[in-house]
């Protein structure tokens, strides 16, 4: 039965230890002289205690300490311990005692350490989907302005591909990206000042909002935070509807038509507007 299954890591460092023991008794006894075991049974106290813990560590340092206690003793050619045995004994408790102890905390540090990066973890992929669902554009970049996360609704509005976005671009390369597109409504020849305005804007931490025309008809409001770490938040908001609410709902469709990318449409609804 599954209930009845024993856990080997429990067992493992006093099973090693005991059978470490056995051995040199029978190797000492019956083939050749064999030197104190004492380092050996630190070792494997320190494996017991970063495999199964502290618990298991300190059993297994009480296991060495009376195998090396029955050890001294099979080697004495008269019975009793004397002043140098019993002081080896107890450096050898000691030892052990503070081997089984420091290893376990490591340990326990190390698997808190993992617990909390493992629950961080999670968090995150559940906030990154979350993002992945509003129509909201989001950039996060870091203090160095390379992007660390970049959500759907902004790859959808510049035409970033998954392995771009992936990739950890730069703001610079985003802004090239959206130039190269053809994404904003803007002049070819106003397009480097723009660039510019908008890269020294975002290094500055200029929160003002800004709108931002689409070839494809669409507006979105522009809006830079920056965070404690230095990094900075970009978020790019449709407002298509709020900017566009005075048009003529008779030329609804013909706004429609314009999400098609033809600048020159783009240019006459500019005019029109």
């Amino acid at each position: 039965m599954r209930g009845m299954q024993l856990d080997w890591r429990a067992i493992s460092g006093p099973a090693l230890t005991i059978a470490t023991a056995l051995t040199a008794f029978v190797v000492d006894r019956h083939f050749v002289a064999v030197p104190n075991p004492a380092p050996l049974f630190v070792c494997i106290v320190a494996l017991a205690a970063s495999i199964s813990g502290i618990a298991l560590g300190l059993i297994s340092a009480v296991i060495a300490v009376a195998s090396s206690a029955l050890f001294f003793l099979d080697h004495r050619a008269m019975p009793g311990y004397d002043i140098s045995d019993l002081t080896r004994m107890a450096m050898l408790a000691a030892t052990a005692t503070g081997t089984a102890v420091i290893t376990g905390l490591l340990r326990q540090k190390w698997i808190d350490a993992f617990a909390w990066e493992k629950k961080h973890y999670a968090t995150a992929a559940r906030l990154s989907a979350a993002l992945d669902q509003v129509d909201i554009g989001i950039v996060l970049l870091g203090p160095d302005t390379r992007a660390e996360f970049i959500n759907r609704a902004f790859r959808d509005y510049f035409r970033l591909s998954d392995q771009q976005a992936d990739s950890k671009p730069p703001f610079i390369a985003l802004m090239y990206h959206g130039r190269d597109t053809g994404a904003w409504e803007l002049p070819e020849d106003e397009l480097g000042s723009f660039i510019a305005r908008r890269t020294e804007a975002m290094r500055a931490g200029d929160s003002t909002p800004i709108n931002i025309n689409l070839t494809s008809g669409e507006v979105l409001r522009f809006s830079c935070t920056a965070l404690p770490d230095g990094g900075r938040m970009l978020s790019y908001t449709p407002v298509t509807d709020l900017v566009r609410h005075d048009d003529n709902p008779a030329n609804a469709d013909y706004y429609r038509a314009l999400r098609g990318g033809d600048r020159s449409f783009v240019r006459q609804l500019r005019a029109a507007e």
